[in-house]
């Protein structure tokens, strides 16, 4: 019964900025850290951010530390992030999901369609 739906992807030109934004029915995401993960044609899905459950404790991946902020809204059932200076290998579907506090989808395997971040040069 749970659902995930992203929004607030598009087309931006290189140092351009974005808002993501996840929201998240039939289950309370309070109890659980959330994360976005993005998949570029042709790879794998791979983890970009997290966030633990207090909205304070962060993890990021190296290639978007210093442009790109998670935050979540836990009375709203939902999870943001903002991408600044995006460059086109940030081109991707970019998804988010609950995980645990390693911020590893296995546990719980719930996923969105995503939403199409395209950045042009």
């Amino acid at each position: 019964q749970v659902q995930l739906v992203e929004s607030g992807g598009g087309l931006v030109q290189t140092g351009g900025s974005l808002r993501l934004t996840c929201a998240v029915t039939g289950r309370a995401i309070s109890r659980y850290p959330m994360a976005w993960f993005r998949q570029a044609p042709g790879k794998g899905r791979v983890f970009v951010a997290g966030v633990r459950r207090d909205g304070f404790d962060t993890g990021y991946a190296d290639f978007v530390k210093g442009r790109f902020t998670i935050s979540r809204d836990n009375a709203k059932n939902m999870v943001y992030l903002q991408m600044n200076s995006l460059r086109p290998e940030d081109t991707a579907v970019y998804y988010c999901a609950p995980t645990d506090n390693d911020f590893r989808t296995e546990p719980y395997d719930y996923w969105g369609q995503g939403t199409q971040v395209t950045v042009s040069s």
